[in-house]
């Protein structure tokens, strides 16, 4: 029990420090629902966009096949260097997010399953799909080392825990998204807490992983 829960908390930890960049989009892509754009196709397209990182980040997890864990450690490193930088290049956005219509209400006329059905194959879900896919780049640095050194049955439920974040991350941003105070908040002041959260997620790989003990000084 334990170990599943340890797993469950790093899984959280490391999907909430990796995607406060995509709540912000989320807000906004909420700020720009309409007759044509509609929630559909943001939950769908961040769905896909993100599945895209999972699998472009598993070579993590099939090195870890071949290589020893505390080798495997060191990818630690590259959460850490990604929490560095983004700490030195620090600067605060003074950019507001829109604020977002009340009425959230776009729905037609066709059957929901229909509308669902259609959204898959709309340029508009692809829209957000690339978007999210884009804006994943420290999100394959931190899921490469995360992944390897796992067993598959710890690395599915990583996966699914990621899967349900995302869910959670739709909904809390379609709560918020009428608020603007809240969205200015979290977009000012949001991102001061990532790189902190990546540096202590590199040192925690490293140490799990064993890493520490291939120091010369031990």
């Amino acid at each position: 029990m334990s170990n599943i829960t340890t797993l469950i908390t790093e899984a959280i930890i490391a999907f909430t420090a990796t995607n406060i960049d995509d709540f912000i989009i989320l807000l906004l892509f909420f700020s720009q629902l309409n007759h044509q754009f509609r929630r559909c196709h943001i939950f769908i397209g961040q769905y896909l966009g993100f599945l895209a990182i999972i699998i472009v980040s598993l070579p993590g997890f099939l090195g870890g096949l071949i290589i020893p864990k505390a080798w495997i450690g060191l990818l630690g490193i590259l959460p850490i260097v990604i929490g560095i930088k983004q700490l030195v290049s620090q600067e605060v956005e003074g950019s507001e997010v829109q604020t977002v219509t009340t009425n959230f209400n776009t729905s037609t006329n066709k059957h929901p399953i229909i509308n669902i059905i259609l959204s898959i194959f709309s340029p508009q879900t692809y829209k957000v799909a690339a978007i999210i896919f884009a804006n994943g780049g420290d999100n394959v640095g931190i899921y490469i080392p995360l992944f390897a050194g796992y067993r598959l049955t710890e690395l599915l439920v990583i996966i699914i825990i990621f899967l349900i974040m995302k869910s959670i991350w739709y909904t809390l941003t379609y709560l918020l998204a009428s608020q603007s105070k809240v969205a200015l908040i979290l977009t000012r002041y949001g991102k001061s807490f990532v790189p902190f959260v990546l540096i202590a997620l590199g040192l925690y790989i490293m140490y799990e992983r064993g890493t520490f003990a291939l120091l010369p000084w031990r």
